[in-house]
């Protein structure tokens, strides 16, 4: 049994990587921006607190003691362009300063590459009304990529896209982006956990479907 440290544990894909946590037995330090908004204190071997992503202090303090990290965050008030190289240098540097070897970082599809070699959000057709979130999150993958850190991190995301209302299978696969792909929260949340038990993939970005 080991002991995770997620941030951005109230969203959707944060929540499914605490539910496949703890399924497995694994001890969670669920962290938020205001826990009173998720439930309050702990409960059912996850432990409730604030935390801010973008401060390698508070990441060094709720990070203290775990033995990996998932960031799965996301902050609508925030400019992404800095919130996401933000965050990125923030976990570098508080994760080193905890000791915590591990990172898995919830990544986008959009900036993925397909098996032509290009990004996904340069082929065409793709939406682009949310070109600078998507590069945004290429920012903060490059801020990863580029940092001189004993952390081993790895970016996972859909291939494609979430199958929002998609149930867990417990299978998946890696794959190339390809826009049609989809895969669950609760199935990415299994790949993360894999990822966490049995470190397979190193310092890149990783895509996966359903199976």
């Amino acid at each position: 049994m080991g002991k995770i440290v997620v941030f951005g544990a109230g969203g959707r894909a944060g929540r499914a990587a605490v539910a496949e946590a703890r399924r497995r037995g694994h001890q969670v330090t669920a962290v938020v921006r205001d826990p009173g908004r998720h439930g309050g204190p702990s409960a059912d071997g996850v432990h409730l607190v604030a935390g801010d992503v973008t401060d390698g202090d508070s990441v060094a303090r709720v990070a203290a003691g775990h033995d990996a990290a998932i960031s799965a965050v996301y902050d609508a008030a925030a400019q992404p362009d800095t919130f996401y190289t933000g965050a990125a240098r923030a976990l570098l540097d508080g994760l080193a300063r905890a000791e915590v070897a591990r990172l898995l970082v919830v990544g986008l599809a959009s900036v993925l590459k397909t098996k032509h070699g290009v990004a996904l959000m340069d082929t065409p057709g793709y939406p682009q009304e949310y070109r600078l979130f998507y590069l945004a999150h290429a920012a903060g993958t490059q801020v990863l990529r580029t940092a001189t850190t004993g952390v081993d991190w790895l970016v996972v995301s859909p291939a494609g896209d979430f199958d929002h209302g998609g149930a867990r299978t417990g299978r998946y696969r890696t794959a190339v982006a390809d826009a049609a792909s989809r895969v669950s929260y609760a199935d990415l949340a299994v790949a993360l956990i894999d990822e966490m038990e049995t470190p397979t993939h190193h310092r890149t970005h990783l895509g996966v479907e359903a199976a």
